[in-house]
């Protein structure tokens, strides 16, 4: 009769035991509920990398998107391949998503970073990015020590040298007084003292491989050069998708649900370095 109660009891006491981990397991991912309704399949607290994958992958959106959107046709096509895929939203001011300023969206991204890793166990993440998102990181990577943490940075149209014209974001928002009250759009106009200071000397610090996805009907970022950055090839790749692709009309928005793009993302993702546009179009993704 007492070998029952024996068996409860140490049910019981097991139970306590991993009671301190279960809690522990639980806080480890309670960033990631702070994003809110995450794209499809990201935020997975239980995704664990791979030795094939063994990176997670960052997806950081643009001026006035959150990641629910900005990333629903990528996010499951990133993790259908095993990749364990996490986004962010940052920079949430009156004025909307991603609108506050690039330094804090940046420390915003450093400290997601941090808790991806911590909660992964991974060594290094890849980044991807479109608009600001794809140029915020790189204040990360130069300013706030993420060359460490950093192996690629992907960006889809990124405001690297930033738009000739505030109204181009008028494509992204129609409301005005958020457009003339958001701070990151001012400091993505050409000549802002953030750009020039973050333009100063290297452009692409650290062992981190830079690949620039563009379009040449990029009605936001103008003129959509603006958005290459300058590095040695082993490091850089500036990619505008009319030179692989002559008749495609992916614009500034579109290019993050072109099919077509994705061949250079994915070459940037599976090779040592930038991406290689003319492996990626030989590619059978």
């Amino acid at each position: 009769m007492f070998k029952p109660i024996i068996y409860v009891f140490a049910f019981v006491f097991t139970v306590l035991l991993s009671l301190p981990n279960l809690v522990n397991a639980q806080s480890d991912s309670d960033f990631l509920l702070e994003q809110g309704t995450p794209p499809p399949r990201a935020n997975d607290p239980t995704c664990e990398p791979s030795e094939d994958k063994p990176k997670p992958i960052i997806l950081v959106p643009g001026t006035f998107e959150r990641s629910a959107q900005n990333w629903a046709e990528l996010s499951p096509v990133l993790a259908s391949k095993g990749n364990c895929v996490y986004a962010l939203n940052y920079g949430l001011t009156h004025a909307g998503a991603s609108t506050g300023p690039i330094e804090d969206s940046a420390q915003e991204l450093k400290e997601f970073v941090d808790n991806v890793l911590n909660l992964t166990g991974a060594e290094r993440v890849d980044i991807i990015g479109h608009s600001q998102g794809g140029m915020m990181p790189r204040y990360y990577i130069k300013n706030l020590r993420g060359a460490e943490n950093v192996d690629n940075l992907i960006a889809f149209v990124p405001s690297n040298h930033g738009t000739d014209g505030i109204l181009g974001f008028t494509r992204l928002n129609s409301d005005v007084s958020d457009i003339t009250s958001c701070t990151a759009c001012q400091q993505q106009l050409v000549g802002s003292e953030f750009l020039e200071n973050l333009n100063q000397g290297d452009e692409t610090p650290g062992n981190v491989s830079y690949t620039v996805i563009t379009t040449k009907t990029d009605q936001v970022v103008t003129p959509y050069s603006s958005a290459f950055l300058d590095g040695p090839a082993t490091q850089v790749s500036n990619i505008t998708i009319q030179d692989y692709y002559p008749l495609n009309l992916a614009d500034h928005q579109t290019i993050v649900y072109e099919p077509l793009s994705y061949k250079f993302m994915f070459d940037a993702l599976d090779h040592e370095g930038p991406a290689d546009p003319e492996r990626a179009v030989r590619s059978s993704y």
